[in-house]
């Protein structure tokens, strides 16, 4: 595929993996469940804005995001007013934060 997770795929190997119950199965589960989430974050984007985001801007931000990270990223929009003014976007643990709250923090640390 193109670098995305196939859920049928992750299906099957947990199923076979059940089915088979191999010498410590349940660790491999655990491990395995943690990996699934680790691709679902990476694939993953939150983009909060202290207001309404436009469509062209929403738009822009997605294609740039899918630019950086490829394709089947999952962008969502949301509205934060404690930001001011600005964004802020997640992806996996990568965090862009270009808020005027952040801002605001980084200029009363240097205080």
């Amino acid at each position: 595929m193109n670098g995305t997770l196939d859920e049928a795929k992750v299906r099957q190997v947990v199923t076979a993996v059940i089915d088979r119950k191999p010498r410590g199965y349940l660790a491999t589960l655990t491990h395995f469940q943690r990996l699934v989430k680790l691709d679902l974050e990476r694939r993953t984007a939150r983009v909060e804005n202290a207001f309404q985001s436009s469509p062209e801007l929403m738009e822009s931000i997605r294609t740039n995001l899918s630019r950086r990270y490829g394709p089947g990223l999952n962008v969502s929009f949301w509205v934060n007013p404690e930001l001011i003014g600005g964004l802020r976007i997640k992806v996996g643990s990568d965090v862009y934060d270009g808020s005027v709250a952040a801002r605001l923090a980084a200029l009363d640390e240097t205080f």
